[in-house]
């Protein structure tokens, strides 16, 4: 990823080019750090793609319940065979000198498992979110990546995403002034049969997978962590899909400035990403918010207008953000995303939970 001054100016809103700063004179020759991706579904279809854009990461190993589509990866990425592992002997991976890092991209209820056994073989683990299903879980993970002195960064690839580091720039800008409310929703039809209706696998409906985004959003943009939080929930489709998990939920944040925000995530309805922002001296909104591709701004605060449409496509914010953890390790840095930013969401989640009647 090539850092102009704009960019670097972007990445501190979020304290992000602090993180940055020693490596951007890093040597080229540096060793790319390899990965071992765990588990190879859709999520693992857009991030292997996205390392090869970088210039310091690689696919060196694959983990996976299924040989031959395994193997026909490992052949794409030029990963050895005898890199190839299935979770019974996952731990040999100890032994494998080209993997430096794993990317986590399991079921939620898997990401604990296998950040913990990542850690003891002395691996660095980049975890996809929601980080688990349990605050005790994320406490696990983060205790057992100190214990071996390995780095644990959870993929919040809105950090590292132009769209949103300009709407925070604009934000702590005091472009807005001060900022009221903001509004926030994500969510889909889901489909019969996906492993994300099973409670058991996903720890919960939609909340877990799409609304973390909204949720999360809401902390970046504000910049403070709420301190009250009100839910509901429902389930108006009685058509089998949702006898684990929930349908809808909407919550309402408090934050300490004042600042209230609104968000909804269902798993009922076809809904982009987005959100908005108002302040005493105007808007703006991100629409395609948290989806890989087709992000827009647009903004009208003291007179001004912005109307922005970001041209990056699918797989750009993966590659941040393997570029990101990579160069962490290469440099001694923390991620600016660590276990601990998504331990602090499974607590709101929790509390979300709670506050709507839900038993987690």
């Amino acid at each position: 990823m090539q850092l102009t001054r704009r960019d670097f100016s972007r990445l501190g809103a979020l304290g992000i080019a602090a993180h940055l700063a020693p490596s951007l004179h890093a040597q080229a020759n540096q060793k790319k750090i390899g990965y071992a991706v765990i588990g190879l579904g859709r999520i693992a279809g857009h991030f292997m793609p996205g390392t090869r854009s970088t210039t310091n990461s690689q696919i060196t190993a694959l983990v996976s319940g299924h040989r031959d589509k395994a193997e026909r990866i490992a052949a794409e990425y030029n990963v050895p065979t005898g890199s190839i592992y299935n979770y019974e002997n996952f731990d040999e991976i100890a032994h494998n000198p080209s993997v430096d890092a794993v990317y986590v991209a399991l079921p939620n209820s898997m990401h604990a498992e296998y950040t913990i056994r990542a850690a003891k073989a002395g691996k660095h683990v980049l975890c996809e979110k929601p980080m688990a299903t349990s605050v005790a879980d994320c406490e696990k993970m983060i205790a057992a990546c100190k214990a071996a002195n390995v780095k644990l960064m959870i993929a919040y690839r809105c950090h590292y995403e132009p769209t949103n580091l300009r709407a925070i720039q604009l934000i702590r800008d005091g472009a807005l002034g001060q900022v009221q409310t903001i509004q926030s929703a994500f969510g889909f039809n889901i489909s019969p049969g996906e492993w994300r209706l099973s409670k058991k696998l996903a720890g919960g409906g939609p909340l877990y997978d799409v609304g973390i985004y909204s949720l999360n959003a809401c902390r970046y943009l504000t910049g403070e962590e709420p301190d009250h939080i009100s839910a509901y929930a429902s389930v108006i489709d009685h058509d089998g899909r949702f006898n684990e998990v929930e349908e809808n939920v909407s919550w309402t944040m408090h934050f300490p400035s004042g600042i209230l925000t609104s968000c909804s995530t269902t798993y009922g309805a076809n809904m982009d990403g987005y959100f908005r922002v108002y302040g005493s001296k105007g808007w703006l909104q991100v629409d395609k918010a948290f989806v890989y591709e087709g992000l827009h701004l647009s903004a009208e605060y003291s007179g001004k207008k912005l109307d922005e449409a970001n041209p990056a496509r699918d797989p750009s914010q993966f590659q941040a953000e393997a570029e990101h953890f990579s160069r962490c390790i290469q440099n001694g840095l923390e991620p600016q995303s660590p276990g601990e930013e998504g331990l602090r969401d499974m607590r709101y989640i929790t509390e979300i939970y709670r506050s709507a009647g839900i038993s987690s």
